[in-house]
């Protein structure tokens, strides 16, 4: 299993580094209401993985629209499917939209409506992902709650997350590598930095 899988975290309160988007979804699920939020932020921040673990938190049905396949067609019949209840005896539906800032514009206006305070579907939470707003028109952003994910200052946490990951995966092999270089290296991006620890952890096991 590739490291950015068996290490995603999947609660809340195991996301290292972006403390005041940890706080934001623990509110949330704490106590939960219909609307829409955008979550931007450099990529390898873990905004969909947190999108995820609210729905997981909350005991939600998922709509997860990747940009691509962010249609209008796909926002009226996503509205359709919200008016009944969540299958499975779910409360709430969380409906992820991934690079919403890769939309269309025609699509972006077809979210005002379902996105706006008179009209949106009840128990839903609409959560975009972004790692821009300078795309979206500010009507569209009106209607949004913006958490911000920061990269600054996370490279410590990634690091530490990257020596507890070799220690776990090789027994402490030595030699190890440069765990803050690499996060460094990263600029941040938690993803990055695992696929790089991942080749060399294959370095090491090719080297027993």
């Amino acid at each position: 299993m590739l490291l950015v899988e068996k290490y995603r975290p999947s609660t809340i309160d195991a996301f290292i580094g972006i403390d005041d988007a940890r706080a934001d979804a623990a509110d949330l699920v704490a106590n939960p209401y219909s609307g829409a939020w955008i979550f931007c932020g450099a990529s390898g921040t873990g905004k969909t993985t947190l999108a995820m673990a609210i729905a997981a938190e909350l005991g939600a049905e998922v709509h997860h629209i990747a940009s691509q396949n962010c249609s209008v067609d796909t926002v009226k019949q996503l509205r359709h499917t919200l008016a009944y209840k969540p299958m499975f005896g779910a409360k709430w539906s969380v409906v992820i939209v991934d690079e919403a800032d890769e939309m269309s514009g025609a699509a972006e206006n077809a979210w005002l409506s379902l996105t706006d305070s008179t009209n949106r579907p009840t128990d839903t939470i609409i959560i975009f992902t972004c790692n821009s707003t300078e795309k979206l028109k500010d009507r569209f952003l009106s209607r949004c709650e913006k958490v911000k994910f920061s990269n600054n200052g996370i490279q410590p946490a990634i690091a530490e997350l990257l020596a507890q990951t070799w220690e776990t995966e090789t027994g402490g092999a030595s030699p190890a590598p440069n765990f803050a270089r690499i996060a460094k290296d990263a600029l941040g991006n938690v993803r990055e930095s695992l696929q790089v620890l991942q080749k060399h952890i294959r370095r090491a096991s090719r080297a027993e």
